[in-house]
């Protein structure tokens, strides 16, 4: 991933102009233009979907959990976090800013798809295919193992080599990755996939969980016992004010989103039409 984010900017950077972007081939919407702010006539679809876009890219929290508990010192967990964050945060902020400064207005999701030059569409996408597909088994792996032990709770075939056990196991990683080919066939377009998926699950996992996991850890003690402490249940609150919002009006703007994608000149779902960038 980190080859293809690299070519990507090299090759943005260098070719004469992009493709395409949302509204038009180039240069039908003018010169490439980078803006600080909305352009005007922009929607409020449009404008919740770009936060819930990059919402997605910094919402792996819910993870944690299961890493720590896998971890041989999980006291040590801070100082992955710390390099976690100082690294997501150089690779979700610089080549985006170098990308969209190339591209502009003509950006798309995936920012791949902008590249002018067929040849480096292809060498810069092609390193992305593997890393796509590791990233899906992770979060298959989590989502199953989260079901997997509550559905065999207190049964000697959640941790032993039994036929049932694994039967479970094979069965809930099938019904997993069917629910997201339904997913992936259903929605056309990726930004708006990403949105409903920032919508309806970062929303919660993201900002309401630890909201309410903090409320959870802190009403015996008193939530205002202190300077420090009342400082962070105001941030809390606000988390959660955050949460409701990509909640509600988040999956409003995404699920507005698709069916303008339908009403438009997307195919149908399982039309298996080509739709490569």
């Amino acid at each position: 991933m980190g080859l293809a984010i690299l070519l990507f900017v090299i090759f943005a950077g260098i070719e004469p102009a992009p493709l395409y972007g949302y509204n038009g081939d180039y240069p039908t919407l003018g010169d490439v233009r980078t803006y600080a702010f909305p352009l005007p006539g922009t929607t409020w679809v449009g404008c919740m979907n770009a936060v819930l876009n990059i919402t997605f890219l910094w919402v792996p929290q819910i993870l944690f959990p299961t890493f720590i508990a896998e971890m041989e010192k999980p006291q040590d967990f801070p100082k992955s976090l710390a390099v976690l964050a100082g690294i997501s945060a150089l690779l979700f902020i610089v080549p985006p800013a170098i990308g969209f400064r190339y591209l502009g207005q003509y950006s798309t999701a995936p920012a791949f798809g902008s590249l002018g030059i067929t040849s480096y569409k292809k060498a810069s996408f092609a390193f992305v295919i593997v890393p796509t597909l590791v990233i899906g088994t992770i979060y298959a792996n989590v989502s199953a193992k989260f079901l997997y032990f509550r559905i065999m709770r207190g049964s000697h075939h959640a941790h032993s080599n039994t036929v049932f056990g694994w039967g479970m196991w094979i069965a809930t990683m099938a019904i997993i990755w069917f629910i997201a080919f339904i997913f992936a066939e259903v929605i056309p377009s990726m930004g708006d996939f990403l949105s409903l998926l920032g919508a309806a699950f970062d929303s919660f996992f993201g900002f309401i969980f630890f909201a309410v996991a903090y409320w959870q850890l802190n009403k015996g003690t008193g939530l205002f016992r202190g300077v420090g402490t009342a400082v962070m249940s105001v941030v809390h609150v606000f988390v959660l004010v955050v949460g409701l919002f990509l909640l509600g009006p988040g999956l409003y703007a995404a699920v507005t989103a698709i069916i303008a994608d339908y009403s438009g000149s997307s195919a149908s779902a399982f039309a298996c039409k080509n739709v490569s960038i």
